[in-house]
């Protein structure tokens, strides 16, 4: 991880920390990026950080869990910030005002650090202030990033730090990535002890996975069969066949079967044919990508066989699964 440098003292503070919040924003990476902060000043009884909140227009914004929040300025705000955390909307792809885009590119031009924390990364790319860098994104819009941004570096770790950009998987990763911060700012200690007033006894590092592994996922304990998930989960847009899968973890097809009986009680093929479409219902979901084009990031090669096999496994077509979110 690089060392950053956040800027000047500003407004009594030592640092002030912009917040943007588009609508549909997610509360949980906000208050855990949040907070910290506010503990950070309790501890160490001087004023560290103040936060202002910045929405479209300055009014009250709505989250995703129907809370709504009154932001302090509007877009383009006035205040100087030596770091900028940006939320995303849980539609990401419908959040394409100029005007957000053009000030964020402001903030980078004027060298401000900017975060994006969830779907924000999501904005942070479609501003073009993320071309060449390492990033990350949550899980479950990970398939969406790639689709959109194929030329993106981008990572399955906790929070990613590269040339004053900082990613963040969002959830509760946004208290390790302000965790990381702090301790940029103060030391470990101080940034031990808040987390420890958080009763959030491990600070993961940047690197980690966002993730739970595949064995506490699974129940399933046996090596070679956890290695073929995990070649299963990163091969969803072009599958692997069995014989393939085998090949790959070194062992034969038939023992490959035997496996996934024993423990999964199904085939290779049934379990990589499930995890497909449920990433595909996650991505009818979260986003407005065309139904043939989920079809395709989830390894189907035409849109009727894609349909099919939903409807199959789930009840709906995918056109009746996106209207009922």
């Amino acid at each position: 991880m690089e060392r950053l440098d956040y800027g000047r003292v500003i407004d009594g503070a030592e640092r002030n920390i912009g917040f943007y919040l588009p609508d549909s924003f997610s509360m949980l990476p906000l208050i855990s990026a949040m907070e910290p902060l506010r503990i950070a000043n309790r501890l160490s009884k001087r004023r560290l950080y103040q936060w202002r909140t910045v929405s479209d227009n300055g009014e009250t914004v709505c989250a995703s869990n129907g809370m709504m929040l009154r932001a302090d300025h509007s877009v383009p705000p006035k205040d100087d910030f030596s770091l900028l955390v940006v939320l995303g909307p849980f539609y990401p792809e419908r959040s394409n005002n100029p005007l957000v885009l053009d000030w964020l590119r402001e903030e980078v031009e004027k060298g401000t650090v900017v975060a994006g924390l969830e779907t924000g990364c999501h904005l942070l790319a479609d501003a073009g202030i993320l071309d060449g860098l390492q990033c990350t994104t949550h899980w479950e819009s990970m398939a969406q990033f790639k689709e959109t941004w194929p030329q993106h570096k981008v990572s399955m770790e906790v929070y990613e730090v590269d040339q004053r950009r900082l990613t963040c998987s969002g959830g509760a990763a946004s208290m390790d990535m302000m965790l990381y911060v702090i301790e940029q700012h103060h030391g470990h200690e101080l940034a031990a002890s808040v987390s420890d007033s958080m009763i959030h006894p491990h600070i993961r590092h940047g690197w980690e996975p966002q993730r739970m592994d595949i064995r506490s996922r699974t129940g399933v304990t046996h090596p070679d069969l956890i290695e073929c998930i995990e070649l299963i989960e990163a091969n969803i847009e072009q599958p692997l066949t069995p014989a393939e899968l085998a090949g790959l973890v070194g062992i034969s097809k038939r023992q490959l079967e035997r496996l996934f009986r024993r423990y999964l009680n199904t085939t290779p093929a049934r379990y990589y044919l499930a995890l497909r479409l449920e990433t595909a219902r996650r991505m009818l979901e979260n986003s407005t990508m065309k139904i043939i084009d989920v079809a395709i990031a989830c390894g189907f090669k035409s849109a009727g066989h894609f349909s099919s096999r939903y409807y199959s496994s789930f009840g709906v077509t995918p056109r009746e699964s996106r209207k009922e979110r």
